[in-house]
């Protein structure tokens, strides 16, 4: 973690190349370091925050009054810093017999901001402030202050749920990790009314940050391992499957169980586990299916790779087959020779400095929250399976000559539909996931998109796709609004990387066009917005006939409807 000097040197360095995000500010106490910091982690995550911060305490004039500065800022996102030590102040000036209400008066009014605010709200919930009032009482008496904070972290939580806007930066989990003493310096509150030390300060920026991250499509979706002395203790080859340091009671081996169990739950989550080691593959597999207290099974890893290649070599060969980003993939090694070789040679790759003694992985890995993300799908357990039949394609296609026959091969079938309650989350998740076959890359909430849904001015469409290895599911989204009698205009266009190079693209088109065609329209308007991951779609209208209206960076297409002949592909819809 960089130090609040250092942030603060990242604000003066040319930052004009890179993407602009407008970022808003407001809390009740004192916010300027916070403010410093959050702009200088910009910089490290590949933003120029342009950041409005309102006065201190003027949460509610800023959000209430319709020409206040941050209504006419247009913010991207707001944070909300509303602090404990205020509540406590409110709190001691409450009669006593209203003390149960702090939290539901509370709650109410992040209800009518997440109303008034249609951007993601990023709100700090509440470290605990423990008056000693009540003393151990206080937990089974609901006036209590420290029980009314902990009312109101549930609660807010629970809110999270009904306001899709609504995303919380979670101060309380950080406080029991650092410490009360780390977060909050009395001295430096009572004389500047900063509630956070400096000391404290870059690290919740930094939870800021990957929040805003996660929410623009930064997000890590690959965890890469090393076997001996990393999965295990010892030396499978030479320590044998009897050897190796792996079990449930006491001792270093309860460590790697417990290792294995996160990752266990981060792939039950939708994260991709591939395995990188130099091993023999068929001895490397022998834990998997003989250890008895191996938590961690074949089925649960994507991609498998155990030979005496480079690790940089199998790692490119592993984004090959899942076609995402080297900076969606975290690898995590026990050796450190190893760990700077793929830092030196695969740029974009997160590799964590592993502990030496495995005691301690865990709780490192945990501080550094490195699966950060905005949403989630139900079918996010299914993508272990989905990148295992991937891999088995990339094998299966080496066996072609001509790549007509192998999509033929393939007999793939889609499904096209509009968007409703079962896919709405689906579809909410890859517009804010999809960075690399995005064309213009805006993304959408769920709310957003049941509203689109429901608008009569847009057309909805999600695309899902299967074959002979198995269902890819929802894969693609459209959504073209109606411009005037005669044109649609292309407002997203995205789809997941797994389905590239198989004519999904030509599918698509022609299924926009037959659509446009029925409801009478004549043109088609595409537009190409560049970002640092679309690169591969610059020049996705112009190869699919488009002609370019103009030639700045920001591009327009035009496609004549009445003219449009219909794309080759190899997929048959449903």
């Amino acid at each position: 973690m960089l130090t609040f000097k250092e942030l603060k040197q990242n604000i003066k360095k040319d930052n004009s190349s890179l993407p602009t995000l407008k970022v808003a500010l407001l809390g009740d106490t004192a916010t300027q370091f916070l403010s410093t910091a959050i702009k200088g982690l910009g910089v490290e995550y590949g933003y120029n925050i342009d950041l409005f911060e309102a006065e201190y305490n003027q949460i509610e004039q800023q959000v209430f009054n319709p020409s206040s500065d941050l209504n006419s800022f247009n913010s991207q996102f707001v944070v909300i810093f509303q602090s404990t030590h205020k509540l406590c102040e409110k709190y001691s000036l409450m009669k006593a017999e209203n003390w149960d209400y702090l939290a539901d008066e509370r709650i109410d009014f992040i209800k009518s901001i997440c109303e008034v605010i249609k951007v993601p709200v990023i709100y700090f919930n509440y470290p605990e402030i423990d008056d000693s009032v009540f003393g151990n009482y206080a937990n089974k008496l609901s006036i209590s202050f420290l029980y009314q904070v902990r009312k109101l972290n549930y609660e807010l939580m629970n809110l999270t749920q009904k306001y899709s806007n609504l995303y919380i930066c979670d101060l309380a989990a950080l406080q029991n990790k650092v410490g009360r003493d780390f977060m909050f310096n009395p001295a430096v509150y009572t004389s500047t009314e900063m509630v956070l030390s400096l000391d404290a300060v870059p690290i919740v920026a930094s939870r800021v940050m990957e929040t805003i991250a996660s929410l623009q499509g930064k997000i890590k979706k690959c965890l890469i391992l090393d076997l001996d002395n990393t999965l295990w203790g010892g030396v499978i080859g030479d320590d044998g499957i009897e050897g190796i340091q792996l079990g449930h009671g006491l001792g270093i081996g309860k460590a790697f169980v417990e290792f294995q169990m996160w990752i266990k739950k981060l792939k039950n989550r939708g994260i991709i586990i591939c395995i990188c080691s130099k091993n023999d593959e068929q001895k490397a597999k022998e834990p998997f299916l003989k250890h008895p207290d191996m938590v961690l099974k074949l089925e649960d890893i994507s991609v498998f790779m155990a030979n005496w290649e480079s690790k940089v070599d199998n790692i490119r060969m592993i984004q090959k087959i899942l076609n995402i980003g080297f900076d969606s993939m975290v690898f995590i090694d026990d050796n450190p020779f190893e760990r700077n070789v793929i830092r030196e040679n695969i740029s974009g790759i997160t590799v964590p400095e592993l502990p030496e003694d495995p005691a301690y992985y865990l709780e490192y890995l945990y501080s550094l929250n490195l699966f950060e993300t905005a949403s989630y799908s139900i079918t996010d357990k299914d993508r272990t399976k989905q990148y295992q039949v991937q891999a088995e394609r990339v094998a299966f296609s080496k066996t072609f000559e001509n790549e007509d026959d192998y999509l033929k091969s393939l007999n793939m079938i889609s499904t096209v539909g509009g968007f409703n309650k079962f896919n709405i989350p689906r579809v909410a998740q890859l517009s804010q996931r999809s960075n690399q076959f995005n064309l213009r890359t805006v993304r959408y909430s769920d709310s957003d998109i049941k509203l689109l849904s429901e608008n009569p001015d847009y057309i909805c469409l999600a695309f899902s796709l299967s074959d002979k290895f198995g269902d890819n599911g929802l894969i693609a989204v459209v959504i073209l609004k109606k411009q005037d009698a005669e044109t649609l205009f292309i407002d997203t266009w995205l789809m997941s990387c797994r389905v590239l190079k198989r004519g999904m693209e030509n599918f698509t088109l022609n299924k926009i066009v037959s659509l446009a065609k029925g409801k009478g329209f004549k043109k088609i308007i595409g537009e190409y917005l560049p970002t640092a991951k679309n690169e591969m779609v610059r020049e996705h209208y112009s190869n699919l006939g488009f002609v370019r209206l103009d030639n700045s960076a920001t591009a327009r297409f035009i496609l004549d409807v009445e003219n449009y002949e219909s794309k080759t592909c190899f997929i048959v819809e449903k």
